[in-house]
């Protein structure tokens, strides 16, 4: 299933983005998990490609959020062990190409975050664009395609999708009080009972915040499960929570808990 705003034609040859000594694109961990689940983690990674050069940031540019959601790669990890479920996660920085956008928005190769120019994504031409897109966008959809088809058929139900990321403790100046956030739109069956748990632990709970899942973007939830009517959410964990191994353990263990038991009712 491609993005909501439809698959990019190239009008030029493209030169390849990634090189022999380039990581791929994105990584399956736990391809055969038997929970009916699939975790996705789109900003999993700060690498850029070789041929990039760090797209003109500091390298330390690389060590802050807006290059990667910071322990959600740990936290999803873990959760797939915990879970027995399997993840994708992303290869590259969402810097490069935010694969959790439609072609169409303006953020999926960002000029500037949080205030800072990537220079090396100003000007882009079409075939360089184009090059980011063929590489690592359309990888990544088309996997998470055919791993949904594949779970679908192990475990013989719908299975759901489930996203993990983290957030800021603070965006333009402002505190955000959740601990955690639930993004999720339509069905409830998962989203709902998650936040009353989590809220039953005395934790602050954002329901569809920070972000929402209620204004499409053509992101991975929306165009792999909400607009397919499969079961699908996204977990946001805040980020000072889970900078640390013993934050990215304490929080596998308390959402594989209860997803556990929730995703026996699918």
């Amino acid at each position: 299933m491609s993005p909501r705003s439809g698959l990019f034609t190239p009008s030029e040859p493209l030169l390849p983005l990634l090189c022999g000594e380039d990581p791929p694109p994105l990584e399956l961990h736990n391809p055969n998990g038997q929970a009916p689940v699939l975790l996705v983690c789109d900003h999993a990674s700060r690498l850029v490609p070789g041929g990039l050069g760090g797209l003109g940031l500091a390298p330390s540019a690389f060590d802050l959020h807006i290059a990667y959601d910071i322990g959600a790669a740990e936290v999803a990890l873990l959760l797939s062990k915990r879970l027995d479920a399997a993840l994708l996660s992303a290869g590259y920085s969402r810097l490069v190409i935010d694969l959790n956008r439609g072609l169409d928005q303006p953020t999926l190769i960002p000029e500037a975050s949080d205030g800072i120019i990537i220079s090396g994504n100003l000007g882009l031409s079409h075939a360089a664009r184009g090059a980011r897109i063929e590489a690592l966008y359309h990888p990544w959809h088309r996997a998470v395609t055919t791993e949904l088809r594949r779970l679908d058929t192990r475990t013989k139900v719908r299975g759901a999708l489930i996203g993990v990321h983290s957030f800021t403790p603070r965006l333009n100046g402002s505190a955000r009080p959740w601990q955690v956030g639930v993004l999720w739109d339509g069905d409830c069956k998962l989203a709902r009972p998650l936040m009353a748990a989590l809220a039953g632990e005395g934790l602050s709970v954002g329901d569809n915040q920070p972000y929402t899942a209620r204004n499409p973007s053509g992101g991975t939830l929306e165009t792999h499960a909400l607009d397919q009517g499969r079961p699908g959410l996204s977990i946001e964990i805040r980020q000072d929570l889970i900078a640390d191994e013993r934050g990215c353990v304490e929080w596998a263990d308390r959402l594989g808990g209860v997803l556990g038991r929730l995703l026996c009712r699918i």
